[in-house]
């Protein structure tokens, strides 16, 4: 029979070290959470959850952590169908002279099942959600869709013609569509996104930056991403990406500018005083030696930094707890300074940081009654886990995306016990497989 006194809710993940990320940072060790319509409903110690609770399904954390889900504030999600295909090249090397030839070959169900790969990859690696900029972005969002997992997404723009809208005036139409279909789901949602200053106009910056004001979304775009790249503005426009877009009247609270790694002080005081927010991708920076971006002067300014992949062609996956090694170490070792970018921090970035970068922090990153069940379980039972003194730093040191045991997002159990819930992984690895043999693969 049924107790009438335990309360009925959808999902109890007991018990593990409930990692909140919340404002105080609280930590609940032996702790549970309860999930309830979508959403946190509870959480606290493990053993009066058994008291309170009659759960409908149930995960055992295995005394593992229990904390938000990992967002990705920045990827191209089916790049995943490029891994690998040039590696050790110089950024505009890499772009110019492979990837674009690439992409011009690419279709629509070529971009879904890539970004298919992609999505399975995130959620078996603890990521909840995503933020992605590619060509046949509605097929980012079919993919998302149908695999339940949160994103933002959006068309790249540039001013030559693109595989999927072919000339550079229909993309604006093309976003806007997306924008419009995809208003009102409740897990993906659309971005304009301009691809750089390199590729775009003054006059089509200005024209995405009108169609985020009217339609109300945020604007992103690659920024200061390399000393070539500002060199070649520079010369163009006789100013830096970073004052070109300010003089250009781009800034502004809903602008996100990805990389910034080549910036200087003013510059830096300009995007802090316009609440502009970025997106930090270290590992592919470090791949194609475009420096260190000012990370902790960023922050130290104020300003919103989440952390992304970038996409797999040039990091080469997608798992965001290495990302949070390479951003810790990295900046250590720029700086030389072992203090900076310490565990607690790199984590806030990860999942709190990327919330407000995607525009989702009033939603997801953090464990609290009433937002969104975006959770993830992490195995501590592991050699390479043990034994444990601070929780943050064998999550940002020592843990990789293979320790995650189980991924929820929006109250649904997307990952259980290392096995996906409804993906075929197989038929997924097999479609992306045949799509390869055309890339030489």
């Amino acid at each position: 029979m049924t107790n009438p006194e335990v309360e009925r809710v959808d999902l109890l993940i007991s018990p593990g070290t409930v990692i909140t990320m919340n404002d105080a940072l609280d930590v609940i060790h032996d702790g549970a959470v309860a999930v309830k319509d979508g959403r946190i409903h509870w959480l606290g110690p493990a053993a009066d959850a058994a008291a309170l609770f009659g759960p409908e399904e149930t995960l055992d954390a295995r005394s593992g952590v229990i904390m938000p889900g990992l967002i990705n504030a920045h990827t191209h999600a089916s790049m995943t169908l490029f891994r690998g295909l040039a590696d050790d090249l110089e950024l505009m090397t890499w772009l110019n002279d492979y990837i674009f030839p690439a992409e011009k070959k690419l279709n629509r169900d070529m971009v879904y099942w890539g970004a298919m790969l992609a999505i399975a990859e995130m959620l078996a690696s603890g990521t909840t959600s995503f933020c992605d900029m590619y060509i046949f972005e509605d097929q980012v969002a079919r993919a998302a869709a149908d695999c339940e997992i949160r994103a933002v997404v959006g068309e790249v723009l540039y001013d030559f013609p693109s595989p999927n809208y072919g000339e550079s005036e229909n993309g604006l139409t093309f976003t806007r569509e997306l924008i419009e279909e995809w208003r009102d789901h409740p897990l993906v949602s659309v971005a304009v996104e301009p691809h750089a200053v390199y590729t775009c106009s003054p006059d089509l910056l200005l024209k995405c930056r009108d169609l985020a004001e009217e339609t109300g979304t945020s604007l992103k775009m690659h920024m200061a991403e390399s000393q070539n790249e500002v060199a070649q503005i520079t010369e163009r426009y006789g100013t830096t990406p970073a004052r070109h877009l300010y003089r250009l009247g781009m800034f502004s609270e809903g602008f996100v500018g990805v990389h910034c790694v080549v910036l200087d002080r003013e510059e830096m005081e300009l995007m802090a005083e316009a609440r502009v927010r970025v997106a930090h991708n270290q590992e592919s920076n470090m791949k194609l030696a475009t420096g260190i971006a000012p990370l902790p002067e960023m922050l130290d300014l104020g300003i919103t930094v989440g952390l992304g992949t970038d996409g797999a062609a040039s990091n080469n996956d997608l798992d965001m707890f290495s990302e949070m090694d390479f951003v810790a170490k990295a900046h250590k070792v720029f700086t030389l300074d072992p203090t900076v970018m310490d565990a607690k921090t790199c984590l806030k970035v990860a999942t709190r940081g990327s919330a407000g970068v995607l525009g989702i922090s009033g939603n997801t990153g953090m464990i609290e009654k009433g937002m969104a069940a975006d959770l993830i379980v992490v195995d501590f039972n592991k050699p390479h886990l043990t034994p444990v003194y601070n929780h943050y730093s064998h999550l940002v040191y020592a843990a990789c995306g293979a320790d995650v045991i189980h991924t929820v997002v929006n109250g649904k159990v997307l990952y259980r016990d290392g096995l996906f819930t409804s993906l075929d992984v197989e038929m997924i690895k097999a479609r992306v497989g045949e799509i390869a043999t055309l890339f030489g693969g």
